[in-house]
């Protein structure tokens, strides 16, 4: 038969295993929450630093275009989206706006080794610095859908030229 004693005692180890299960569970959590790692495109550097890194394993997969392209910003995509547009019209084959990033066209001019953003408001322009003193380049970014995108200066599409005489 047990006492009063040996249930308060019992009763007290077992509220005591409880909080410290809880203590652990809330320790736990609040670890994992702090090490949660930031989007690569939470900052406009990290926006720049992860397309150069998908441009460069973009070997013809639509996935990995699709990762570059979704980096872009809205104006970048738009560009894309007419040119896609524009060739499926004369080809009469369907594409997809991101399929117009080809890997022959990117190349580096040299290998990048410091990114560093000036932000000011909702555009951000990050210089890129090599290893020489001449390795430099400068990317704009742009605030827009909950995250830095890269704001590639796309030439405009030239209007599209028609046969005299036709009404197309």
């Amino acid at each position: 038969m047990t006492t009063h004693r040996q249930r308060a005692r019992h009763g007290g180890r077992a509220a005591a295993r409880l909080r410290c299960a809880v203590a652990a569970a809330l320790f736990s959590v609040a670890a994992l929450a702090g090490c949660s790692r930031r989007p690569p495109n939470g900052t406009p550097d990290g926006a720049v630093r992860e397309l150069v890194a998908r441009l460069r394993q973009l070997h013809g997969d639509p996935a990995d275009a699709r990762a570059a392209f979704d980096l872009l910003s809205r104006r970048a995509r738009d560009n894309l989206a007419a040119r896609a547009q524009r060739y499926s019209a004369a080809t009469g084959k369907a594409i997809a706006p991101e399929a117009m990033i080809t890997p022959s066209r990117f190349l580096l001019r040299f290998e990048p080794q410091r990114y560093v953003a000036q932000i000011a408001g909702a555009h951000a322009l990050v210089e890129i610095a090599g290893l020489l003193p001449g390795e430099r380049a400068q990317v704009p970014c742009v605030y827009e859908d909950a995250g830095w995108r890269v704001d590639l200066a796309l030439p405009p599409l030239p209007p599209v030229q028609k046969r005299p005489g036709s009404d197309l």
